[in-house]
Parts: structure tokens; C-alpha cells; sequence
């Protein structure tokens, strides 16, 4: 699994993860989880056939950041989730002038 990581090695308390994949077409996918690593596995494995990513396979994981609150992880996934791909694209670049 690539990408950016904006996250602590070790959570000590729950945590929430926000996450960006760039999928074969290059369009890109937001969503929430509490367990990265899993996530990104559904989506690579293509676990649930009627998933936005499912038939946009591989993804690569371009961008994840860690929360410890889940109210602000749903706040900053609704947030991006209206961006457009390429001011994805560029927080996943760490160019934050875009």
C-alpha cells in the first residue's frame, strides 16, 4: 500500500482515517474507516461488487489522515468529498497553495 501518510505510526487511542485512493481510471474515492489497512484491501480485492471501486481496479491509496475524533473524520471526509479530484490531488501532494 502507497501514499501519503499523515498519521502517527501507532494509535493509542481509537482512530479514524480518512482516505483518498486514485483509482485505474484516475478518478478519485474519499471514504472513512477505522482500519486502514482492511479498507484499502476491500477496495484492492474488489470485496463488494456494487462499490464505486469495485470495476475501477487496482486504486492506489494516495492520501490518508488520522483522526482520533470520528466526528471530525465524517466533517473533513464530507468536506473533500465535494473538492474536485485535482484539489484531491494536490492535498495528496502535500501542495497546499491549490
Amino acid at each position: 500500500m502507497s501514499g501519503r501518510a499523515q498519521s502517527r505510526p501507532q494509535c493509542m487511542m481509537k482512530c479514524y482515517y480518512v482516505y483518498i485512493l486514485l483509482c485505474s481510471d484516475g478518478l478519485t474515492y474519499t471514504g472513512i474507516t477505522d482500519n486502514i489497512n482492511r479498507r484499502f484491501k476491500e477496495h484492492q480485492n474488489g470485496f463488494n461488487k456494487t462499490s464505486f471501486t469495485h470495476k475501477r481496479r487496482p486504486v492506489k491509496l494516495i492520501f490518508h489522515q488520522e483522526f482520533n475524533d470520528v466526528l471530525q473524520a465524517i466533517y473533513f471526509e464530507k468536506k473533500i468529498k465535494k473538492w474536485s479530484a485535482r484539489k484531491k490531488l494536490a492535498l495528496a501532494n502535500g501542495d497546499f497553495d491549490m
